[in-house]
Protein backbone atom coordinates (compact mmCIF):
# COMPACT_ATOMS: atom_id res chain seq x y z
CA UNK A 1 0.00 0.00 0.00
CA UNK A 2 1.66 3.26 -1.43
CA UNK A 3 0.04 6.56 0.79
CA UNK A 4 1.21 9.78 0.90
CA UNK A 5 1.09 12.18 3.43
CA UNK A 6 1.10 15.51 4.12
CA UNK A 7 3.15 17.73 6.42
CA UNK A 8 0.77 19.84 8.92
CA UNK A 9 2.53 22.50 11.30
CA UNK A 10 1.35 22.39 14.30
CA UNK A 11 0.40 26.01 15.30
CA UNK A 12 1.72 26.05 19.13
CA UNK A 13 5.35 25.41 16.82
CA UNK A 14 6.02 22.28 18.82
CA UNK A 15 7.03 20.42 14.77
CA UNK A 16 4.49 19.13 12.97
CA UNK A 17 2.01 15.87 12.04
CA UNK A 18 2.25 13.97 8.73
CA UNK A 19 -1.73 13.50 7.96
CA UNK A 20 -2.68 10.90 6.01
CA UNK A 21 -6.34 12.00 4.37
CA UNK A 22 -9.20 9.35 3.61
CA UNK A 23 -6.72 6.42 4.64
CA UNK A 24 -8.36 3.28 3.15
CA UNK A 25 -9.86 0.32 5.04
CA UNK A 26 -11.69 -3.13 3.90
CA UNK A 27 -13.36 -2.85 7.05
CA UNK A 28 -14.45 0.77 7.92
CA UNK A 29 -14.94 4.33 6.31
CA UNK A 30 -11.65 5.80 5.26
CA UNK A 31 -10.76 8.83 7.61
CA UNK A 32 -7.69 11.00 8.70
CA UNK A 33 -4.65 9.83 10.37
CA UNK A 34 -2.51 11.99 12.17
CA UNK A 35 1.26 10.77 12.70
CA UNK A 36 3.37 12.73 15.05
CA UNK A 37 6.79 11.94 15.39
CA UNK A 38 8.99 12.87 18.81
CA UNK A 39 11.74 15.24 19.24
CA UNK A 40 14.44 12.26 19.59
CA UNK A 41 12.80 10.41 16.76
CA UNK A 42 16.10 12.12 14.17
CA UNK A 43 18.83 10.82 16.38
CA UNK A 44 20.40 8.01 15.11
CA UNK A 45 18.30 4.48 13.86
CA UNK A 46 16.70 4.39 17.11
CA UNK A 47 13.37 2.60 16.91
CA UNK A 48 10.12 3.89 19.12
CA UNK A 49 7.19 2.78 20.83
CA UNK A 50 3.50 3.49 19.07
CA UNK A 51 0.34 4.73 20.75
CA UNK A 52 -2.47 4.49 19.28
CA UNK A 53 -4.96 7.29 20.03
CA UNK A 54 -8.76 7.82 19.37
CA UNK A 55 -10.46 10.79 18.32
CA UNK A 56 -7.32 12.04 16.34
CA UNK A 57 -8.37 15.68 16.04
CA UNK A 58 -8.81 16.64 19.28
CA UNK A 59 -5.26 15.46 19.91
CA UNK A 60 -2.64 18.51 18.48
CA UNK A 61 -4.47 21.51 17.10
CA UNK A 62 -7.53 23.28 18.98
CA UNK A 63 -8.44 24.35 15.87
CA UNK A 64 -9.72 21.54 14.94
CA UNK A 65 -10.61 20.11 18.55
CA UNK A 66 -14.64 19.71 19.35
CA UNK A 67 -14.11 22.14 22.01
CA UNK A 68 -11.54 24.38 20.89
CA UNK A 69 -9.25 22.57 23.18
CA UNK A 70 -6.46 20.11 22.32
CA UNK A 71 -4.85 17.54 24.43
CA UNK A 72 -1.56 19.07 23.64
CA UNK A 73 -0.14 15.22 23.12
CA UNK A 74 3.15 16.62 21.59
CA UNK A 75 3.58 19.18 24.05
CA UNK A 76 3.27 16.64 26.77
CA UNK A 77 5.55 13.83 25.00
CA UNK A 78 8.24 16.14 24.66
CA UNK A 79 8.14 17.73 28.56
CA UNK A 80 8.32 14.02 29.67
CA UNK A 81 11.35 13.23 27.14
CA UNK A 82 13.16 16.69 28.26
CA UNK A 83 12.72 15.95 32.02
CA UNK A 84 13.89 12.65 31.66
CA UNK A 85 10.35 10.78 32.96
CA UNK A 86 10.21 8.54 29.78
CA UNK A 87 13.24 6.91 28.11
CA UNK A 88 12.48 7.39 24.84
CA UNK A 89 9.65 9.74 22.88
CA UNK A 90 6.83 7.76 21.35
CA UNK A 91 5.27 8.20 18.14
CA UNK A 92 1.69 8.95 18.37
CA UNK A 93 -0.91 7.90 16.02
CA UNK A 94 -4.04 10.20 16.21
CA UNK A 95 -6.79 8.27 14.59
CA UNK A 96 -10.04 10.35 12.92
CA UNK A 97 -13.31 8.77 14.05
CA UNK A 98 -15.89 7.79 11.17
CA UNK A 99 -19.08 9.29 11.22
CA UNK A 100 -20.53 6.39 13.25
CA UNK A 101 -18.49 7.28 16.17
CA UNK A 102 -20.80 5.62 18.92
CA UNK A 103 -21.00 2.63 16.91
CA UNK A 104 -17.16 2.17 16.09
CA UNK A 105 -16.12 2.96 19.97
CA UNK A 106 -18.84 0.50 21.38
CA UNK A 107 -17.50 -2.35 22.49
CA UNK A 108 -19.17 -4.80 20.53
CA UNK A 109 -19.21 -8.62 21.93
CA UNK A 110 -20.54 -7.02 25.16
CA UNK A 111 -23.49 -6.00 24.17
CA UNK A 112 -23.91 -9.48 22.26
CA UNK A 113 -24.44 -11.71 25.01
CA UNK A 114 -27.90 -12.70 25.93
CA UNK A 115 -28.09 -10.77 29.56
CA UNK A 116 -27.26 -7.50 27.28
CA UNK A 117 -30.24 -7.36 25.29
CA UNK A 118 -32.00 -4.60 26.66
CA UNK A 119 -28.99 -2.61 26.56
CA UNK A 120 -28.41 -3.70 22.21
CA UNK A 121 -32.15 -2.70 21.57
CA UNK A 122 -31.88 0.90 23.18
CA UNK A 123 -28.14 1.54 22.07
CA UNK A 124 -29.64 0.25 18.15
CA UNK A 125 -32.02 2.69 18.90
CA UNK A 126 -30.83 5.69 19.84
CA UNK A 127 -27.80 5.11 17.11
CA UNK A 128 -29.16 3.74 14.17
CA UNK A 129 -27.77 0.56 13.98
CA UNK A 130 -25.14 -2.28 16.25
CA UNK A 131 -22.04 -1.57 17.27
CA UNK A 132 -19.20 -2.33 14.76
CA UNK A 133 -16.36 -1.58 17.01
CA UNK A 134 -15.08 -5.07 15.84
CA UNK A 135 -15.16 -3.96 12.40
CA UNK A 136 -12.85 -0.82 13.92
CA UNK A 137 -10.55 -2.79 15.34
CA UNK A 138 -9.49 -4.72 12.67
CA UNK A 139 -8.60 -1.77 10.79
CA UNK A 140 -6.78 -0.73 13.81
CA UNK A 141 -4.35 -4.48 13.92
CA UNK A 142 -4.53 -5.61 10.25
CA UNK A 143 -4.54 -2.30 8.28
CA UNK A 144 -3.11 0.87 10.24
CA UNK A 145 -0.81 -0.53 12.55
CA UNK A 146 1.22 -2.74 9.67
CA UNK A 147 1.27 0.23 7.66
CA UNK A 148 2.61 2.29 10.85
CA UNK A 149 5.15 -0.33 11.49
CA UNK A 150 6.67 -0.26 7.73
CA UNK A 151 6.38 3.19 7.53
CA UNK A 152 7.96 4.73 10.60
CA UNK A 153 10.86 3.75 12.81
CA UNK A 154 8.85 1.85 15.12
CA UNK A 155 9.42 -1.05 17.93
CA UNK A 156 6.22 -3.35 16.75
CA UNK A 157 5.93 -5.70 19.33
CA UNK A 158 3.43 -5.64 22.33
CA UNK A 159 5.53 -4.41 24.98
CA UNK A 160 5.85 -1.25 22.76
CA UNK A 161 2.51 -0.97 21.19
CA UNK A 162 -0.30 1.04 23.22
CA UNK A 163 -3.91 2.17 22.80
CA UNK A 164 -5.51 5.67 24.49
CA UNK A 165 -8.84 7.47 24.22
CA UNK A 166 -11.23 9.18 26.68
CA UNK A 167 -15.13 8.51 27.09
CA UNK A 168 -16.05 6.34 24.67
CA UNK A 169 -12.60 6.37 23.23
CA UNK A 170 -11.64 4.94 26.63
CA UNK A 171 -14.17 2.02 25.99
CA UNK A 172 -12.73 0.82 23.07
CA UNK A 173 -9.41 1.17 24.12
CA UNK A 174 -9.83 -0.84 26.63
CA UNK A 175 -11.61 -3.07 24.58
CA UNK A 176 -9.05 -3.79 22.08
CA UNK A 177 -6.09 -4.87 24.89
CA UNK A 178 -8.81 -7.25 25.75
CA UNK A 179 -9.46 -8.64 21.94
CA UNK A 180 -6.04 -7.86 20.81
CA UNK A 181 -3.73 -8.64 24.42
CA UNK A 182 -0.76 -9.89 21.98
CA UNK A 183 -0.63 -6.84 19.55
CA UNK A 184 -1.04 -4.11 22.52
CA UNK A 185 0.80 -3.94 26.28
CA UNK A 186 -1.21 -1.11 27.28
CA UNK A 187 -4.00 0.60 27.53
CA UNK A 188 -4.93 4.24 28.97
CA UNK A 189 -8.76 5.02 29.73
CA UNK A 190 -9.53 8.27 30.33
CA UNK A 191 -13.04 9.72 31.62
CA UNK A 192 -14.24 5.78 30.67
CA UNK A 193 -17.91 6.39 29.57
CA UNK A 194 -19.07 3.37 31.54
CA UNK A 195 -23.07 4.17 31.60
CA UNK A 196 -22.75 3.42 28.14
CA UNK A 197 -23.37 0.05 28.84
CA UNK A 198 -23.45 -0.26 32.43
CA UNK A 199 -22.68 -3.13 35.01
CA UNK A 200 -22.69 -5.17 31.05
CA UNK A 201 -19.38 -3.65 30.00
CA UNK A 202 -18.04 -4.19 33.65
CA UNK A 203 -18.80 -8.06 34.25
CA UNK A 204 -17.31 -8.33 30.73
CA UNK A 205 -14.24 -6.64 30.97
CA UNK A 206 -13.81 -8.63 34.35
CA UNK A 207 -13.92 -11.78 32.58
CA UNK A 208 -12.58 -10.88 28.87
CA UNK A 209 -9.48 -8.72 29.70
CA UNK A 210 -6.09 -11.04 30.68
CA UNK A 211 -5.08 -11.60 33.55
CA UNK A 212 -2.02 -9.71 35.29
CA UNK A 213 1.29 -10.18 34.54
CA UNK A 214 1.84 -8.84 30.41
CA UNK A 215 0.01 -5.45 30.55
CA UNK A 216 -0.50 -2.09 31.95
CA UNK A 217 -4.00 -0.41 32.00
CA UNK A 218 -4.35 3.39 33.55
CA UNK A 219 -8.56 4.37 34.29
CA UNK A 220 -9.53 7.53 35.69
CA UNK A 221 -12.18 9.96 36.11
CA UNK A 222 -13.48 13.62 37.24
CA UNK A 223 -16.31 14.41 39.85
CA UNK A 224 -18.03 16.85 37.23
CA UNK A 225 -20.30 16.56 34.38
CA UNK A 226 -20.70 13.24 32.76
CA UNK A 227 -17.77 12.22 34.97
CA UNK A 228 -19.95 12.50 37.94
CA UNK A 229 -21.38 9.02 36.78
CA UNK A 230 -18.75 7.25 36.56
CA UNK A 231 -17.22 6.25 40.24
CA UNK A 232 -20.03 3.16 41.03
CA UNK A 233 -18.72 1.65 38.10
CA UNK A 234 -15.10 2.45 37.96
CA UNK A 235 -14.74 0.70 41.91
CA UNK A 236 -16.70 -2.27 40.28
CA UNK A 237 -13.85 -2.56 37.81
CA UNK A 238 -11.43 -1.77 40.22
CA UNK A 239 -12.65 -4.85 41.92
CA UNK A 240 -12.42 -6.72 38.89
CA UNK A 241 -8.89 -5.84 37.95
CA UNK A 242 -8.00 -7.14 41.80
CA UNK A 243 -9.80 -10.73 41.29
CA UNK A 244 -7.40 -10.57 37.59
CA UNK A 245 -4.34 -10.23 39.46
CA UNK A 246 -3.64 -6.53 38.57
CA UNK A 247 -1.54 -4.32 42.00
CA UNK A 248 -2.45 -0.91 42.13
CA UNK A 249 0.43 1.42 41.11
CA UNK A 250 2.33 -1.43 39.69
CA UNK A 251 1.06 -2.74 36.12
CA UNK A 252 -2.90 -1.15 37.08
CA UNK A 253 -3.80 2.54 38.31
CA UNK A 254 -7.17 3.98 39.33
CA UNK A 255 -7.07 8.02 39.87
CA UNK A 256 -10.05 10.05 40.64
CA UNK A 257 -9.59 14.07 39.58
CA UNK A 258 -11.84 15.46 42.14
CA UNK A 259 -13.55 18.76 40.12
CA UNK A 260 -12.46 17.39 37.26
CA UNK A 261 -15.31 17.94 33.85
CA UNK A 262 -15.58 15.54 30.71
CA UNK A 263 -13.57 17.52 28.28
CA UNK A 264 -9.98 18.01 26.51
CA UNK A 265 -9.25 20.42 28.89
CA UNK A 266 -9.42 18.23 31.93
CA UNK A 267 -7.83 15.33 30.07
CA UNK A 268 -4.64 17.94 29.08
CA UNK A 269 -4.39 18.93 32.56
CA UNK A 270 -3.47 15.05 33.47
CA UNK A 271 -2.11 13.66 30.33
CA UNK A 272 1.60 13.25 31.73
CA UNK A 273 0.21 10.70 34.44
CA UNK A 274 -1.14 7.59 31.84
CA UNK A 275 1.79 8.68 29.13
CA UNK A 276 5.02 8.38 31.97
CA UNK A 277 2.32 4.86 33.34
CA UNK A 278 2.79 3.40 30.14
CA UNK A 279 6.05 4.72 28.80
CA UNK A 280 8.03 5.65 31.94
CA UNK A 281 9.56 1.88 32.59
Amino acid sequence: MILRAVDVPLSDGGGWIQRYQRFPSAHVEPRTVDVWLPPDCANGDQRHPVLYMHDGHNLFDPALSTTGQDWGVDEAVSRLLQNRQIPKGVVVVGIWHGANRWREYMPAKPLAQPNAQAVRDGFIREHGGAPISDDYLLFLTTELKPFIDSAYPTLPDSRHTFVAGSSMGGLVSLYALAEYPEVFGGAACLSTHWPAGGMVLVDYFTAALPRAGLHRIYFDYGTEGLDAEYEPYQKAMDKGMRALGYTGGVDWVTRKFVGADHNEAAWRARLDIPLQFLLGR
